[in-house]
């Protein structure tokens, strides 16, 4: 495990069990760990100007901003009005996605024919009652250690990701915000190694 952070600076811990969404407030000069604690399990992750939930992180303004469709470290996590909310200053696996919307229930039930699997989309809206925000659209996430390859006519593939047991990012807040992650409900594709498994959150305190 690459857990290498002091107890005593863990301001609060959380475990997303399989199939499940968690969100919590992450003041602004903490920082947010999310580690994959048994490897190739997705987080989708959302973000929310805790001040005003109608500013959230959004991939299709952070590729226009970094001018990239990687995320990478130091890279700025840029909301829909052009701020940066967070960013991300450690990361241990360096493929994520910032491309594919949450699963829902219609990716379910047209692609699969299951009217009553979990999904990513619902799970945010779930966490996300707990800070009394309700959007009328679950913004995209960005899609922690998703591993989507482009292939040589540019179309996707998605390939198992590449995080092992312990792999971690580290996002520092830029602005007192409420965020959310999945645990990824896809076990029908190998988004997620073919099995859903836990993932955990530390929010460390600020200097």
């Amino acid at each position: 495990m690459k857990e290498i952070f002091k107890r005593e600076k863990i301001r609060e811990e959380i475990i997303i069990p399989p199939y499940e969404g968690r969100s919590a407030c992450v003041r602004k000069g903490e920082e947010l760990i999310i580690i994959d604690l048994e490897g190739k399990q997705v987080g989708d992750f959302v973000c929310f100007n805790h001040a005003d939930p109608q500013e959230f992180v959004s991939p299709v303004h952070m590729r226009a901003s970094l001018s990239s469709i990687r995320l990478k470290k130091g890279d700025l996590l840029y909301s829909n009005r052009r701020r940066p909310l967070m960013q991300l200053i450690e990361d241990t696996v360096g493929v994520h996605d910032i491309f594919f919307p949450a699963c829902d229930y219609y990716r379910y039930k047209i692609d699969f024919g299951k009217e009553d699997h979990p999904n990513c989309h619902d799970n945010l809206a779930t966490a996300l009652k707990k800070f009394n925000i309700h959007p009328a659209i679950v913004p995209d996430p960005i899609n922690l250690f998703m591993n989507n390859v482009l292939d040589d006519q540019g179309d996707y593939v998605i390939e198992e990701p590449l995080s092992k047991p312990g792999d971690y990012v580290r996002l520092k807040a830029l602005d007192d915000v409420v965020i959310a992650c999945t645990t990824c409900s896809q076990d029908m594709a190998p988004v997620n190694g073919w099995k859903v498994t836990s993932l955990k959150m530390q929010i460390l305190e600020g200097d």
